[in-house]
């Protein structure tokens, strides 16, 4: 579970790296930059100088995440996510997501192409209160061509994303487990939700559709960190998302209509994707338990919201544990029922 010894972080060793594997001219001297913000790599965006204008963003996975809580993860799971840019560049329209580069496995780091300026952090522009419904089809529109197309194409894909070990890693222990073991009313609600989990492989599941991963360039979405992307329950990326959108509801009380509009764009549009899917019958109801188990996770696992205050965490657990035992049959009551409750 080595990290290697390379840091991309360090300027000069990333530098002379680049140089002996040939990426960049041995008299290239590029601009570097470190990005902060993600809690599990080290992330940097490179500028190339000279005759070649390319923009890189290099990603090494780290062994331990930077959180408060120790959590560990294996830095080969880069390579997870260079496999998943590589799969979702054949299943979404072009410039979805960013080009792929290069993988080294020796250092675990993966290079993409950066994608191009301007752009903006869509969490960044909700935080802010800038609400624009198309970008919410957008990201919904988007998800449901993931997961209707890889089903698709299931027994091509399946095979190369069946293991789930980040998704248990990265997601169901430090949400669904650790939450459990910290908030006894939502335990038995989570335990069950993870058994079910655990069964249900239908389709490619990003495991990390936030807001956070997605930049908007020229009025598109791009969809970033594919390190959580595996065969498995398409409800935990719609409860992830919309856990995102409900939360910040909650947090920015002044625009919580716009939330709830935005949750329920999401979802809409998401569903006129998957409509004629097999499964989509039973779907609303595991888009419903997943949304409750994020919207518990996101203040009493590993991973809190940072942005909710303490006042704020301990409404979004009462309010969750109440609809835990009272769960709402549709997906729109469900965000009814949050928004009005917080």
């Amino acid at each position: 579970m080595s990290e290697g010894k390379l840091n991309v972080e360090d300027t000069g060793e990333l530098t002379a790296w680049l140089r002996r594997t040939g990426l960049i001219q041995p008299d290239e001297q590029p601009r570097i930059r470190v990005l902060t913000g993600g809690v599990s790599n080290r992330t940097v965006l490179v500028q190339r100088t000279g005759t070649c204008h390319d923009t890189w963003v290099i990603k090494q996975a780290l062994k331990k995440l930077r959180v408060q809580a120790d959590w560990f993860s294996d830095p080969i799971r880069v390579h997870r996510e260079a496999a998943g840019l590589q799969c979702l560049q054949q299943l979404t329209p072009a410039r979805s997501v960013p080009g792929f580069v290069f993988e080294d496995y020796e250092h675990h780091l993966l290079i993409m192409q950066a994608v191009p300026e301007p752009h903006e952090n869509w969490k960044s522009e909700l935080m802010a209160g800038r609400i624009e419904p198309d970008y919410c089809h957008q990201f919904g529109t988007l998800l449901g061509t993931i997961h209707r197309h890889s089903f698709e194409r299931c027994d091509e894909i399946r095979p190369q994303f069946d293991d789930r070990t980040f998704f248990e890693s990265l997601r169901l222990e430090p949400y669904y487990s650790y939450a459990a073991t910290q908030a006894p009313d939502a335990a038995a609600f989570l335990r069950g939700l993870l058994s079910d989990t655990r069964e249900r492989c239908l389709t490619l599941v990003h495991g990390d559709y936030s807001p956070k991963n997605i930049l908007v360039h020229e009025g598109r979405i791009v969809l970033l960190d594919h390190e959580v992307i595996h065969w498995g329950d398409p409800a935990f990326d719609v409860g992830f998302g919309l856990t995102h959108l409900l939360s910040k509801a909650h947090h920015l009380f002044g625009h919580r209509h716009s939330f709830a509009c935005a949750a329920r764009t999401v979802w809409q549009s998401y569903h006129a994707e998957i409509h004629d899917a097999p499964w989509h019958s039973e779907l609303e109801r595991f888009v419903v338990r997943h949304t409750l188990g994020c919207l518990a996770a996101r203040v009493a696992g590993r991973s809190p919201l940072e942005y909710l205050s303490e006042s704020q965490r301990t409404i979004q657990y009462r309010v969750t544990v109440e609809l835990m035992n009272n769960i709402p049959d549709t997906v729109e009551a469900l965000i009814d029922n949050f928004v009005e409750r917080v």
